[in-house]
C-alpha cells in the first residue's frame, strides 16, 4: 500500500511538472486568446463541444485547457519556493530553539504563539494587500505565516532527540554541541521534515489559489488556478466545468503532495522500516 501511493504521488508530480514546463509547447492555443464566437463551449463528451477545444471554453472564449497547463507552472512556483523558504526558516529557529532551550527557546516559542494567533488565511491577504499584488508577494506571505508549523514541530522533536543516549555518546566521544546537531541530530530529523515540507507545498497550493481567486496573486490577465475558479463563479449554471475542473487540479496536486510525504517517511524512517 505505501509504495502505491509513493508510485501514485511521484506519477502525479511528474506529469504536473511536465506540464509546466512544457506548457507552451502542450497548450493547443495561447491562455489569453479570445474567441467570442466559442465562448463557452464543453468539453469534449458533451454536447456542442469542439474538438479545437478539448477541455471547452469560458465567457471570453479562451481555451480552458491552455489555461490549466500554464496556471500549473504559478501553483508548482508557489509551492517549490514558499514551502522550502518557510521550512529553512522554521527548521533553523525550532533547531535553535530545542537545542540550546533557555530563554532563546522562550523567546522563539512565545514569538510562535503570537504568531500562531491570527488567522493564517486572513493574514496572508493583510501581507498580500500590504505588500502588494504580484507572485513574490505571495510567496513572502506564505513564508512568514507559515514558518511556524516546522518551528513547532522541530522544536519539539529537537528536544526529544536530545534526550537519546546517543546524543550523550557522541558528546562523551568529543563531539561538539553543533557538530552532534548538525551530524547527529538533523540526520534523524530528515523524515520528519520530508513530510513536513510536502504538507506545506499542499497548503502553499491552496493559499495561493485563495489569494487568485481574490484578485490578489499575480497579473489578473494571467491564468491561475484560483483565478479561473473565480471566473466561472460567474457562470457555474451555464459552464460548471469552468469551476470544477481547476478545483480538481488543486485537490489532485495536494493530494499527492500529502502521499508523497507519506510515502517518504515509510520509506525514510528508521523505526517504520523495521
Amino acid at each position: 500500500m505505501p509504495d502505491a501511493r509513493l508510485a501514485f504521488a511521484v506519477g502525479v508530480l511528474a506529469l504536473v511538472v511536465v506540464a509546466a514546463l512544457a506548457a507552451p509547447l502542450l497548450a493547443p492555443h495561447h491562455p489569453l486568446e479570445q474567441n467570442l464566437l466559442a465562448s463557452l463551449l464543453p468539453p469534449l463528451g458533451l454536447a456542442g463541444a469542439d474538438p479545437l477545444y478539448p477541455l471547452g471554453t469560458d465567457s471570453l472564449g479562451r481555451d480552458v485547457l491552455s489555461r490549466l497547463l500554464f496556471g500549473t507552472r504559478v501553483a508548482l512556483t508557489v509551492a517549490l519556493v514558499a514551502a522550502t523558504l518557510a521550512g529553512l526558516l522554521g527548521t533553523a529557529l525550532g533547531l535553535l530553539a530545542g537545542w540550546l532551550g533557555g530563554w532563546v527557546d522562550e523567546l522563539i516559542s512565545r514569538l510562535v504563539e503570537i504568531w500562531m494567533s491570527f488567522p493564517p488565511v486572513l493574514l496572508s491577504i493583510v501581507l498580500v494587500a500590504v505588500i502588494g499584488a504580484g507572485l513574490h508577494a505571495v510567496i513572502i506571505a506564505i513564508v512568514i505565516v507559515d514558518w511556524t508549523r516546522f518551528c513547532r514541530v522541530v522544536r519539539a522533536e529537537v528536544q526529544t532527540q536530545k534526550a537519546r543516549d546517543y546524543v550523550a555518546a557522541a558528546r562523551m566521544l568529543g563531539l561538539g554541541r553543533w557538530r552532534t546537531l548538525w551530524s547527529e541530530v538533523l540526520p534523524n530529523l530528515a523524515p520528519l521534515l520530508l513530510v513536513l515540507l510536502t504538507l506545506e507545498m499542499g497548503i502553499a497550493v491552496i493559499v495561493e489559489a485563495i489569494l487568485s481567486f481574490v484578485g490578489l496573486s499575480v497579473a489578473s490577465d494571467y491564468p491561475t488556478w484560483g483565478g479561473l475558479i473565480a471566473e466561472g463563479r460567474a457562470v457555474v449554471y451555464q459552464a460548471p466545468w469552468l469551476m470544477a475542473l481547476p478545483m480538481l487540479c488543486i485537490v489532485t496536486l495536494v493530494l499527492a503532495f500529502n502521499l508523497l510525504g507519506d510515502g517518504l517517511k515509510d520509506r525514510l524512517d528508521p523505526v517504520l522500516r523495521r
